[in-house]
Parts: C-alpha cells; structure tokens; sequence
C-alpha cells in the first residue's frame, strides 16, 4: 500500500541520495571510530529516518509496511550501522508501543522516539531465553505504585545506547512459557537498571550490543504496556511479525549493494585479456545473485501488501525473514568470490566488512533453524 506515489517517490529519491552523499562516503569512518558520528546521527534526526513507521499523529512518517520495506532497499545499502542506529526505532524498539501501548505511553515515548530524541530498544534475550525466547526468568513483581524487576537481558541492540527499554519479565511467579510474562517500557535512569559495555563482535562495528541488568529495578505500574498482566509475549510477537518482514528487506538491500561493488569490482578487472565480469562462470554467480535478490524482494513486497491489506502473514513473515537472510549470506559468499583475493583483504576492498557485517541477520530475530521449524509446523498445521 503507497498511499500517494508521487509524493513517495520523492521520499524514495531523497532516501537514496542521503544513503549515497552522506552515509556511503562514512563508512570507513564508522569501522575505525566503532560508532555512527554524532553529525550523522543528527542528520537522521533531521531526515525524519527515527520515526519510519511511528504513527503520524504521534509525530513519526506513519508508513505501510509496503513503504517501510521499500525504503529499507535503500537505507540498508550504507553501512549496517546506521540503519541499526535507527532501526530500532523504526522497529522493534517502540512497535510494542505502537501496538499495544495505551494513549498515555504512546503520548509520552512515541513523539521522542520518532524525533530520535530517545532511542528505544527490545530487551528479550536472555543468557537461558534466546531461540526458547519463552523462557524468560527475569522477574517482576508488584509493589505498591511500582513493579520491582529482577533479571539480564543478553545481546541488546541499541541495549549501551538505548534510552527508553521495552523489556519482557515474568509476572506471575511459578509460571513457565509465553504464560505470566508482561511487558514493560523502562527508561535509563530509573533507579536498578544498567548496562553493560558495548561487546566485541565479529561485525557490525559502529552498532553497539550490550546486556542490560535489573537490580531492584522500580518501574512504575503505569509502564506496563497495555495496563495488562501476562500479554507481553503477544505484545513481542506482533512486533517481531511485522518486524520480519523489516528485517527481511534490511537485509536484501546489502545484497543489492554487494552485488553491484563485485560488478564494478569484475567490470574493471582484466584476467586472460579481458574483463573479469566476461568469463562465464563469473556471470553464473552474478545471475544467481540477481536472481535471488529478485526473488526476496518480491517476497518481501507481496507480504508487505498482504499485511497492509490486513491478512494474517505469520507464515509468510516467517519465509521472508529465513530466506532472505540466507540469500544474503549466499551472495555475500560469492561477490567475495568474484573479488578473488582482493575481497580477503581490507586494505583492497570493503566487500570484506560486508561478509562479517551481514552474517548476524541469519542470527537474530529467530535463526534460521528456528523459522524452518516454525514454517514446517503452520504448513502441517493447515495440511491437517
């Protein structure tokens, strides 16, 4: 759903022209400082990229899905970082919110988050809770005005950075899975809540992830998402079934710009007396990367249109994020192939941080394993 062509063509070719005059040129930039700059992060906040999907009335761009995943084409061909720096905003950190939250939480963190003022973030993962992202043992209990939590999350997003935290802990003591866990919107400086410092990574540099702990953390009642005990599972669910189909496109614009560096990178090499891109077995990885960069992004905009129409898209959500992820990795494989040694080596060619950065998306959000099961189980669930 594109609610005005015109003026979404516009957005698009704006979106584009940032990503190639102000983003691609930091790259190196980002990778040696290990952080998005702060004239960077402040023209985001200027662009309006922090309020991607928040609601309109609630100051953000208000977009379809089928806007948000066409977008993020674009965004996500500069460094993963800065779309990690506004990812969260613009998804998993203030769906929740979006979703669930009652008018009084969405008047107080909607507007902040869309303006980049506050960065959000989803605190579910914890050292025993990650694909069984169910078994959360952080605790919650209520006292008086407040609920006191107790607990770590583990491999935070945003989590050293973040401002405004939408965390999972367990209500009803004694329970087990999805069962007695609620939702809560905690801010950095209520008293108990820390972080950790941003971890080493294998990619990703200029994204920090962190822990979070909760030391007779005082949150109050108020902040409970939705004012209602035991739905904070459903409350992360319809946030990370949206932000599936986000993540799948975030992820196929690195594809898109990988394939196009290893096309330039071919055109100009010569081997044998002509240019490496003319050898066939060249053009055979090139045809298989464009082709499964095609078959992902039309995958990613059906579902995104069968969203906005209202449809369920569990399924499909679940099959664009697992295979979009995998073709990424694929593609990343083969266009450092196509560099030969020079894609090995840092000092040559940036296709090298592209394979290290883009191998997380098969991680997060659900591995893959976890989506092959989840999509086998609905496909024999509608046989039966």
């Amino acid at each position: 759903m594109i609610r005005d062509h015109q003026t979404f063509d516009i957005f698009l070719h704006e979106t584009r022209r940032f990503v190639t005059e102000r983003a691609i040129p930091r790259e190196t930039e980002i990778e040696r400082l290990d952080e998005v700059p702060a004239d960077l992060v402040q023209a985001l906040r200027e662009g309006g990229f922090f309020g991607w999907s928040i609601p309109e009335n609630y100051g953000g761009a208000g977009l379809s899905t089928e806007e948000l995943v066409l977008a993020a084409f674009e965004l996500s061909q500069s460094a993963v970082a800065i779309r990690a720096r506004v990812g969260t905003n613009t998804g998993i950190g203030s769906e929740g919110i979006v979703v669930d939250g009652t008018e009084e939480q969405k008047q107080r963190y909607l507007p902040r988050m869309a303006t980049g003022e506050w960065t959000g973030c989803l605190a579910v993962t914890e050292p025993d809770a990650g694909s069984e992202a169910t078994n959360v043992q952080t605790s919650a209990r209520r006292d008086g005005d407040d609920y006191i939590l107790d607990g770590e999350k583990c491999y935070i997003t945003n989590g050293p950075i973040a401002d405004v935290f939408t965390v999972t802990a367990r209500t009803q003591p004694g329970t087990t899975g999805a069962k007695g866990v609620s939702a809560f919107i905690v801010e950095r400086g209520m008293p108990g809540l820390s972080t950790g410092p941003a971890y080493r990574k294998m990619g990703q540099a200029g994204s920090p992830v962190g822990a979070v702990f909760f030391n007779q953390c005082r949150v109050p009642a108020a902040n409970l998402i939705g004012g209602v005990e035991g739905c904070g599972f459903k409350t992360v669910m319809k946030t990370l079934n949206k932000q599936r189909i986000h993540l799948a496109a975030l992820s196929t614009g690195p594809a898109m710009r990988m394939l196009e560096m290893a096309i330039e990178h071919t055109s100009r090499r010569v081997q044998f007396g002509q240019p490496v891109a003319s050898h066939q077995l060249v053009q055979a990885m090139i045809a298989d990367c464009q082709t499964e960069i095609y078959a992902a992004r039309s995958m990613i905009v059906e579902t995104a249109r069968k969203r906005d129409r209202g449809e369920d898209v569990v399924l499909e959500a679940s099959m664009c994020k697992y295979f979009a992820t995998e073709m990424c990795g694929r593609v990343a494989d083969r266009c450092v192939q196509m560099f030969g040694g020079a894609g090995y080596i840092a000092d040559h060619a940036a296709i090298e941080r592209w394979y290290r950065d883009v191998r997380l998306f098969r991680l997060y959000e659900g591995t893959s394993q976890i989506h092959q099961l989840n999509i086998a189980k609905q496909v024999l669930a509608a046989h039966r």
